[in-house]
């Protein structure tokens, strides 16, 4: 396939593409007044991994058979998606302007029907494990020979932990033994809404499962698992290495990435403010100015 990256980046440089990406986030919600940002920084160091250092894709050929997928399972941070695959060169950053607006490719949740590189369409969360299940599986039966060695990632996030149809996925996995599926919790420990106490509370917004083993619960169903620092670039690119060498007929990999909300703006993080909404004039010139300190580079690796 062509998509193979010919350039490897180091992670110095993958981690100044992640605060490019986070700096495209912001300046986007900052343009239209929305965006879901809090869930889309926690995972900017891991779609930028994806895309930049992990997936066999390539931006001219976005239905190649062969190229490798990537679900959004959890739909409502297309934004940080739709940065990235800017970024990657499946269309103009400045289409990024449009997001959320009418007649735009690029709306709240994504729409596999309008933009080329989605996969799946998302945003009722709790689907795409489900669909990850079927791509893997539908890779290893049918197809051209090249669709075989074709690897599935699914990005969930926490809430999804609460959703019936992603643990009939963590369970159906394990016994086709897709090898070449892997699953990544965006593990923030915040979601929007939590079990209320009383009528017209949102109550505790932790994640569903805090304090719980899912290590142990995942790996109890026959995945295998990986704990790591899902901010970490370093680790993330580890992980995502171990998952290359898995046979079609191995276990299918869950990859357990501890993640902060907001991750890389001081008071954007773990705050359950910044799960949607825009920065003001304000917020959005100390957020750029919090992620130049931490970018190293300008320069290589990072786009303009």
């Amino acid at each position: 396939m062509t998509g193979v990256l010919s350039i490897r980046y180091s992670d110095e440089q993958l981690r100044n593409l992640a605060a490019r990406a986070r700096e495209l986030i912001l300046r986007t919600a900052h343009h239209v007044g929305a965006g879901h940002v809090g869930g889309s920084m926690s995972a900017a160091d891991l779609l930028v991994s994806l895309y930049f250092d992990e997936l066999r894709i390539d931006p001219a050929a976005p239905h190649d058979a062969s190229r490798d997928r990537f679900v959004l399972s959890k739909g409502h941070c297309a934004l940080g998606l739709y940065v990235v695959l800017a970024m990657r060169g499946f269309f103009d950053e400045a289409e990024l302007t449009t997001f959320d607006q009418g007649g735009s490719r690029l709306q709240m949740h994504p729409d596999m029907t309008k933009l080329p590189g989605i996969e799946m369409s998302t945003g009722s969360l709790g689907q795409g494990l489900s669909a990850g299940v079927g791509m893997a599986l539908g890779a290893r039966l049918g197809g051209p020979a090249s669709t075989s060695h074709a690897r599935t990632f699914v990005l969930l996030g926490d809430g999804e932990l609460q959703e019936g149809m992603t643990w009939e996925a963590l369970h159906i996995a394990p016994r086709y033994r897709l090898g070449r599926l892997t699953a990544i919790l965006d593990h923030n420990g915040l979601q929007q809404y939590g079990w209320p106490p009383r009528a017209g509370e949102r109550g505790d917004r932790r994640d569903p499962w805090a304090g719980a083993d899912l290590a142990a619960t995942f790996g109890g169903l026959g995945w295998r698992v990986v704990d790591i620092d899902g901010n970490d670039i370093t680790e993330i690119r580890s992980a995502l290495a171990r998952t290359r060498t898995a046979d079609p007929t191995d276990p299918p990999t869950m990859i357990i990435a501890h993640t902060r909300k907001g991750a890389g703006v001081s008071f954007m993080e773990m705050s359950t403010r910044w799960h949607t909404g825009a920065p003001d004039d304000a917020q959005l010139a100390r957020a750029l100015a919090e992620l130049r300190e931490t970018t190293t580079d300008h320069g290589e690796g990072v786009p303009a």
